[in-house]
C-alpha cells in the first residue's frame, strides 16, 4: 500500500442499457435465493404497528443456527459490549430491532445466496472481500455518526452480490472479464456494462430489491463504483465507495486476492460523507476493521 489517490474522478461507465435482460436473470435465480421465512417474519413483525422485542426474538429463536450467530456477533468485538449478552431478546433490547434485521439479513444472505452455482471464482474470496468491506462501512459509518450503521454493513456485506449472477448465468464471459480487470473493480464495473448492458452493481441492487432491503441502500449497491450517480442515497453509497477501496487496498481484503497499489476514492465521495481526504485517518480504521473481521469470519464462514 505504497500510494494513494484520495480524491480521483471515476471513469465514465455505461450506464444499465438492457433492463429487460436484468430482470430476466435476476428472476431465473430468484427461486435460489428467495429470503428465509425467519427474514419474512421478522420484516413483517417490524412492519407491524407495535413490534416488541418478546415477539422477534421468538421468531428468531427458532432458528438455533441463526440465534447463536447473532449471539456470537453481539458478544464480539464487533459491539464490544462490557458483559454477555445471552439471550435473543436482550440482544434486540442492547441493539435494537432495526439493527437486528440487519443482522439478521446479513447472516442468512451469506449462506441463502451461496446457493448460486458457478465455478468461476473462489468464493473464501469473494465472501472475505465482502465482509471486510462490511465492516470498514460500519466502521466509516459509525465515524460519521450515521444512524443504524448496520444498515451499511448489510450494505458492504452484499454490494458485489450481483456478481454471483453474472458468474451464473454467463460464467465464461464473467471469467473472461475478470481476467482482463486483473483485480480492478471498476476496470471490471465499466467492462460488464459494456458486455451485459449493466454491471454487477446494478444486477445485485435488482436482487436485492427481492430482499425488501431500503432504497437507500439498493441505491447504494448499485452505484458503489459511481457514488455521484446516486439519488437514494448518497451518504451510503459514499461509504459504501470508501468501504470498497479500502479493502481492495488491503492484503487482507482484496478483490480477487490482488491488492490495488494505489488506493483512489473517487472525488464525488467526499462532500457526500462531509469530509476531505487529510480526515481520513486510515491507520486506526483498518487496524479496528482488521480485529473485527477476524472476529466475524469464524461467526459468518
Amino acid at each position: 500500500m505504497n500510494q494513494t489517490n484520495l480524491s480521483a474522478t471515476a471513469p465514465a461507465a455505461a450506464q444499465p442499457q438492457d433492463d429487460h435482460t436484468a430482470s430476466a436473470w435476476v428472476n431465473e435465480v430468484s427461486g435460489l435465493v428467495s429470503p428465509p421465512d425467519v427474514c419474512i417474519k421478522v420484516f413483517d413483525l417490524i412492519e407491524s404497528h407495535n413490534p416488541s422485542a418478546a415477539s422477534i426474538g421468538e421468531v428468531v429463536s427458532r432458528d438455533p443456527n441463526l440465534s447463536l450467530r447473532l449471539l456470537k456477533i453481539v458478544n464480539s468485538s464487533y459491539y464490544n459490549f462490557s458483559s454477555k449478552i445471552d439471550t435473543v431478546s436482550r440482544a434486540i433490547a442492547v441493539i435494537g430491532i432495526s439493527e437486528l434485521y440487519s443482522m439478521v439479513i446479513a447472516i442468512t444472505a451469506v449462506k441463502t445466496f451461496s446457493h448460486i452455482p458457478h465455478n468461476v471464482v473462489n468464493m473464501d474470496t469473494f465472501w472475505r472481500h465482502s465482509l471486510y468491506t462490511a465492516v470498514l462501512s460500519r466502521l466509516l459509518a459509525k465515524r460519521l455518526n450515521v444512524l443504524h450503521p448496520e444498515r451499511l454493513f448489510v450494505a458492504g456485506l452484499m454490494h458485489d452480490i450481483g456478481s454471483l449472477i453474472l458468474y451464473h448465468r454467463a460464467p465464461e464471459t464473467a471469467k473472461e472479464l475478470l481476467i482482463q480487470a486483473a483485480g480492478d473493480e471498476d476496470v471490471l464495473h465499466q467492462a460488464e456494462s459494456e458486455a451485459f448492458g449493466f454491471s454487477h452493481a446494478a444486477i445485485g441492487a435488482l436482487l436485492m430489491k427481492l430482499w425488501h432491503i431500503p432504497e437507500p441502500i439498493c441505491d447504494a449497491v448499485a452505484n458503489h463504483h459511481q457514488p455521484g450517480m446516486a439519488k437514494a442515497g448518497t451518504m451510503e453509497t459514499a461509504i459504501i465507495h470508501m468501504a470498497n477501496s479500502l479493502a481492495n487496498h488491503t492484503e487482507i481484503g482484496a478483490f480477487c486476492e490482488l491488492p490495488m497499489t494505489e488506493l483512489t476514492i473517487d472525488e464525488a465521495a467526499w462532500p457526500q460523507v462531509g469530509l476531505k481526504p487529510e480526515d481520513l485517518d486510515l491507520e486506526p480504521l483498518l487496524e479496528e476493521a482488521g480485529q473485527q473481521f477476524a472476529d466475524m469470519i469464524s461467526i459468518f464462514y
